[in-house]
């Protein structure tokens, strides 16, 4: 006997008219993502099923309950998941009292959602992902075996310090600290080459293969000065550095041990421009030091999250939303406003309803 079942149904809870850029329509996304399975549809018309109660989860883009936010849904199923998705790398407070006990799922950059969305998969030896997470077990660097021959040979034909590809042009610290590192690398007759997309100069396109390539080359350092305001979250510019050989230098409040090993990276908070631009020519002289900083390639590899389809998000929600024991189990959080925002956030704020 032929087995009837209905396709999963997802509503993005968006104004009318308007949809998340980054989700595609219908059912195709998740043949797209190469999911396992994709027995699932996605939507952003409110009409496409008799009432709204009748979708299998609503997604509810965090900033949207701030700046697009008109009403909630007029009807809701016991068995229907309300999922709170934020994938942006700066926080937003909700400081509306309606939204406790509202959200069955979560998926943002927390570690504890329930699927934590993040810009980067780490895997081990064995192609496990292991991370990133807010307790590592990284292996000492130390113990790290050394790097092969083929490796170093790659390494000993960059030439160049250092590259920053830059979009914003806006960030005034950011820029402050770059100028002051290209004052101090001009000491010893280098600089950071800066590539901007937002001002006509120097370009780099991250969508091209040659692009990509050039950093891995050419330069000793990537600047993957991306500033998220969370310590559970760090940017595609980190990725970019570690994917493509070059040592990352970071500036930012994450909390790096989460997402690489010590001995990998240099940390721009932690060094001044003057200390920084010496630590840099001490290790672009000292070839086996500059080795070390590419020993985690015998034992971890990083990951974009949409490379795979064990880790792509679109993916896990549609084998969360096929899972009868998941479906069927009560979850709410109770105290949303305390698990996302920061002490404080609300303070200045009326916590009135949106209208």
């Amino acid at each position: 006997m032929e087995r009837i079942y209905r396709t999963n149904c997802q509503l993005k809870w968006v104004k009318p008219q308007q949809h998340l850029p980054f989700w595609d329509e219908g059912q195709s996304i998740f043949f797209k993502h190469r999911c396992k399975i994709n027995d699932c549809y996605l939507t952003s018309n409110r009409n496409m099923l008799r009432s709204v109660a009748d979708f299998d989860a609503i997604v509810f883009h965090g900033s949207s309950l701030i700046f697009q936010y008109t009403q909630t849904p007029n009807a809701r199923s016991p068995r229907q998941k309300y999922v709170f998705l934020s994938v942006e790398h700066t926080t937003y407070p909700i400081c509306d009292d309606r939204f406790d006990g509202f959200f069955n799922w979560t998926w943002t950059y927390q570690f504890d959602s329930d699927y934590a969305y993040g810009y980067l998969r780490i895997r081990n030896e064995e192609g496990k992902v292991i991370g990133p997470n807010k307790t590592m077990h990284w292996m000492d660097a130390i113990s790290m075996k050394t790097i092969d021959d083929e490796l170093k040979r790659k390494l000993n034909n960059k030439a160049k310090a250092a590259a920053c590809i830059v979009s914003d042009c806006q960030n005034l610290d950011r820029e402050t600290f770059v100028k002051k590192l290209q004052f101090e690398l001009k000491q010893y007759e280098l600089e950071v080459d800066i590539y901007r997309r937002c001002d006509g100069g120097m370009n780099c396109d991250l969508k091209n293969v040659s692009c990509l390539q050039m950093i891995e080359k050419k330069y000793y350092f990537y600047l993957a000065l991306k500033n998220p305001s969370s310590e559970n979250i760090v940017t595609e510019k980190l990725l970019l550095a570690l994917q493509n050989y070059a040592v990352p230098i970071v500036l930012g409040v994450a909390n790096y041990t989460r997402f690489m090993p010590d001995g990998i990276y240099l940390d721009g908070r932690k060094l001044n421009p003057k200390a920084l631009a010496k630590e840099m020519v001490d290790i672009i002289n000292d070839k086996e030091r500059y080795y070390s900083f590419f020993k985690w390639h015998n034992h971890y590899s990083y990951h974009a999250r949409e490379e795979s389809p064990d880790t792509d998000g679109l993916c896990k929600l549609c084998e969360m939303l096929h899972d009868e024991e998941l479906m069927s189990k009560k979850t709410v959080y109770k105290d949303f406003r305390k698990w996302w925002n920061v002490p404080g956030d609300c303070q200045s704020q009326e916590d009135t309803p949106i209208s």
